[in-house]
């Protein structure tokens, strides 16, 4: 079983907790997004990070003239600090963690486009939904294509889905004939409905992650067992390719 997971836009350098254990292995493509990024005029580029202030946008323009995509590298999955990867805390990770997250995991990303947890990458500012135009593509969508899909298809049948509709249409809009994917739901009761606990829902992926790796869960069965925050697993609610967990009212 495979997990895929959005990467945060929040980023750091971290280069001593953990050792980065290879490159990317897309980075090819990420260097054909660098070099159209950095044909932008800074007026270009920030219309690119449409939702970000001048504050944000002028550092991130400098820094993709500064930008080694081979040095000072973070392992991705120390690199991004969402609240999704508080929540799952890998910092404090058991070695058999690490270990089943190496195997397991998978992020997906606007610039990278898979990245394995100990993949070494460089904080960057570009999300899948972001307007960069490269090599004739309209959007990073149609320039990744298949490609997400396939390189996750090729390394296991079965995709567990925790990541954000922005990311996880990369996937479902390529899904491949061997691939079967199954998103995790998490909701709550809100005026007699449910309704996606959206800030809840993003610490529930974090906290999933983490149960799922200390627990070295590669069932779906397995993953029905996940009970944190009030979350539990709804069978009367879920389809073979959705399961939802409902969270309920916590007693004080």
């Amino acid at each position: 079983m495979q997990i895929i997971i959005a990467p945060a836009r929040k980023m750091q350098v971290d280069t001593d907790s953990l050792p980065v254990e290879q490159l990317p292995a897309m980075l090819d493509k990420t260097e054909e997004i660098l070099k159209q990024f950095r044909r932008l005029s800074y007026e270009e580029a920030h219309r690119v990070w449409w939702n970000c202030s001048t504050k944000i946008a002028e550092p991130n323009y400098r820094w993709l003239f500064q930008m080694n995509l081979r040095r000072q590298l973070t392992p991705a999955l120390l690199a991004f600090t969402g609240l999704q990867y508080q929540y799952m805390a890998p910092d404090v990770f058991s070695e058999r963690a690490l270990n089943y997250v190496r195997n397991h995991l998978r992020i997906l990303s606007g610039f990278y486009g898979v990245l394995r947890p100990f993949d070494g990458v460089v904080p960057y500012r570009l999300g899948l939904g972001d307007r960069l135009q490269v090599n004739g593509y309209h959007n990073l969508y149609q320039f990744w294509g298949s490609s997400i899909a396939k390189q996750l298809a090729s390394e296991d049948t079965l995709c567990l889905n925790l990541a954000s509709h922005e990311y996880a249409k990369a996937v479902f809009d390529h899904q491949q004939e061997s691939q079967r994917i199954v998103t995790c739901i998490f909701d709550q009761v809100k005026d007699g409905k449910l309704k996606q606990a959206t800030t809840r829902a993003k610490m529930a992926r974090g906290r999933m992650v983490r149960f799922l790796a200390e627990n070295s869960v590669t069932s779906l069965a397995a993953v029905k067992e996940f009970h944190d925050d009030g979350f539990v697993y709804s069978a009367q609610h879920s389809s073979p390719d959705q399961l939802v967990f409902i969270r309920q009212k916590i007693q004080n």
